[in-house]
C-alpha cells in the first residue's frame, strides 16, 4: 500500500488543480459568510431571510457544505451579507 501526499486537502479531493482551487475558494467564501452570520447575533431564520435563503440552505452554508454552493452563488450571498470581496492574483 502506497501513501500519497498532497499540498492541501483540496488537492486530495479534486481531480485537477483547477477543481482544487475552485474548492479552496468556495471554502474560503463559506467561512467568511459563516463568520458574518455568527456575528449578526440573530436566529438562523432571521439570517436566512437577510440572505434570501431558505433555512435549510443556510444550514448547509453554516455546516460548510462546499459542494452545495457555486462560486457565483457565494459571491451573490457575500453581497447580500454586505461583505466586500477583494481579489489578488499571483503567479503560482
Amino acid at each position: 500500500m502506497t501513501s500519497e501526499h498532497y499540498a492541501s486537502i483540496w488537492d486530495a479531493l479534486a481531480d485537477s488543480p483547477e477543481e482544487a482551487e475552485n474548492l479552496r475558494l468556495r471554502a474560503h467564501l463559506i467561512r467568511a459568510l459563516a463568520g458574518a452570520v455568527s456575528g449578526w447575533g440573530v436566529t438562523q431564520k432571521e439570517a436566512a431571510e437577510r440572505l434570501q435563503l431558505t433555512q435549510p440552505r443556510l444550514n448547509d452554508l453554516l455546516q460548510g457544505k462546499v459542494d452545495k454552493f457555486s462560486l457565483d452563488a457565494l459571491v451573490n450571498l457575500l453581497a447580500g451579507a454586505k461583505l466586500k470581496i477583494e481579489v489578488e492574483v499571483k503567479a503560482a
